[in-house]
């Protein structure tokens, strides 16, 4: 643990995966990656990770495929007890050292929290978590607490120009056309 750096938190902190548990005796760990493309974690350095209240950056060594899972090998964490002081770590990144997105882009992180409103000025909720189902995103947007649908939440695939009319980040709104009772 020594060769980790005690690092000044992110600014603008973004989890981007998981350490998993130790794999064999030489300091190797799983990694679960929730980036679009699991390898994709790889291409956003530096990463960061935080124990008993001390944030630490984390050097790769280096990182491999191993049957169905990817494994890493931190810099200075040479054995299997090392490495186990490291499963469940969070992988977190400064979101502001993240590639700018062409037009219609959009990161998850900046879709969270926004408002969602239907093409007909109803009000749904707010964007409180994304799914991937394989064909396409979906957003999970918690009603309102005045709901006149009842609805508590809902499911609003992300598709683009076919339900996603607009996204506005400055103002927080998305423009959905999506019938208030489904």
């Amino acid at each position: 643990m020594s060769k980790q750096l005690t690092a000044q938190p992110p600014a603008n902190p973004l989890v981007l995966g998981k350490m998993g548990s130790a794999y064999g005796i030489r300091g190797w760990l799983k990694v679960f990656s929730s980036t679009e493309y699991a390898e994709s974690i790889f291409d956003y350095q530096p990463w960061f990770i935080q124990q008993a209240g001390q944030w630490r950056q984390v050097e790769l060594e280096s990182w491999k495929r191993h049957n169905q899972d990817m494994i890493i090998k931190v810099k200075g964490i040479d054995d299997r007890d090392a490495a186990g002081l490291l499963t469940n770590c969070e992988i977190v990144v400064d979101s502001e050292k993240l590639p700018q997105l062409d037009n219609g882009e959009f990161y998850w992180k900046d879709l969270m929290g926004c408002r969602v409103v239907t093409v007909n000025g109803y009000e749904l909720g707010k964007v409180t978590d994304l799914m991937e189902t394989g064909s396409n995103d979906v957003l999970v947007v918690k009603a309102n607490l005045k709901d006149a649908f009842g609805m508590q939440e809902r499911l609003i695939p992300f598709l683009d120009e076919q339900v996603i009319k607009n996204v506005d980040l400055t103002t927080g709104t998305i423009e959905v056309d999506w019938d208030p009772g489904f």
